[in-house]
């Protein structure tokens, strides 16, 4: 596979997701304090929806959840939903700290839809020739589409690829009770701990049953057409678009300094798949690009999950 123009790529500038975005909240250590700092401890409240008319007459079962502090619209649920505020949400995590958890992070996606706090768990844990760091992030989502959620987020230091995967036996992603004794915030806690643990010791097993996988370059080039076909009523520019994609993501499987070492192998081609999903530059950057790089790889990049399950059906 021909790479013609793609060596302008910089290996060197390579960051994590949540680079650029949200306040730094290093040195505190309380739900309270993360959000304060962040200016996240806003209030929301619930109103009926009416109609457009002069009396406005209550659309019966709905409500807008508003954000007090300056009435913005964050989202229309039904009345059984009940609204958890960013401090009760996220009160769980300040046990979280006496376990030596480090909050670095916090914001907001879609202007308050959704708040996070970024975790890094103490210790790293080695992986085939490198480290990697487990990332939690913790969200509290005010649109109706769910509850206070913990997902995993690590990341390869020699490179910031994120390895999210979706793995068949430990869950990357999880949902807190939003209980309000002492006890069930110490179990929220107890499983936050215990549940990263299982998944990065999965993943380790995970990656060294990758490294098995032996890649020919035949091989490794038709997975590349695989993760990224060509469709049929695609135009010239979007087949242009898609063939500069293929040759971009073979070049870094190829060509990038912290894959030299590990081999022809699925776990060296998923990283490199990690690496174009994260950090390839986007035909066209838009402002809010960096945040919704962010929330899709809390979400778990499909890419990668694509990829992931390419090499075990290999």
């Amino acid at each position: 596979m021909r790479t013609h123009g793609i060596k302008q790529i910089s290996f060197m500038e390579r960051q994590a997701p949540w680079y650029g975005i949200g306040t730094d909240t290093r040195g505190k250590n309380s739900a309270e304090e993360i959000l304060q700092q962040a200016r996240l401890d806003w209030k929301v409240i619930q109103r009926p929806i009416r109609t457009d008319e002069e009396d406005g007459i209550p659309l019966g079962g709905y409500y807008a959840n508003i954000r007090e502090s300056d009435g913005k619209p964050l989202g229309i649920v039904r009345d059984r939903y009940q609204v958890v505020q960013n401090r009760e949400a996220f009160s769980f995590i300040d046990s979280l700290a006496g376990e030596g958890v480090t909050f670095l992070q916090a914001g907001s996606f879609q202007g308050g839809k959704k708040v996070w706090i970024l975790s890094k768990l103490p210790e790293d844990y080695p992986l085939m020739d490198n480290q990697v760091s487990p990332y939690i992030v913790f969200i509290n989502s005010h649109d109706g589409s769910g509850s206070i959620k913990a997902a995993m987020t690590p990341v390869r230091v020699a490179c910031q690829n994120m390895l999210n995967l979706a793995l068949r036996k430990a869950v990357r992603y999880w949902s807190a009770n939003h209980t309000g004794n002492i006890e069930g915030k110490l179990t929220d806690a107890r499983n936050t701990l215990l549940y990263a643990d299982r998944y990065m010791k999965e993943l380790q097993q995970e990656s060294e049953a990758l490294r098995k996988i032996t890649l020919t370059d035949t091989m490794a080039e038709e997975l590349v057409a695989k993760l990224l076909p060509m469709e049929e009523a695609a135009s010239e520019i979007q087949l242009r678009n898609r063939k500069a994609q293929r040759e971009e993501l073979w070049y870094r499987y190829r060509e990038a300094p912290d894959l030299q070492d590990l081999g022809r192998n699925g776990y060296r081609f998923l990283n490199a798949v990690s690496d174009f999903a994260t950090h390839s530059e986007p035909l066209r950057r838009r402002a809010n690009y960096q945040e919704n790089l962010f929330q899709r790889a809390v979400d778990g990049l499909p890419l990668i999950d694509r990829a992931y399950t390419l090499l075990k059906a290999a």
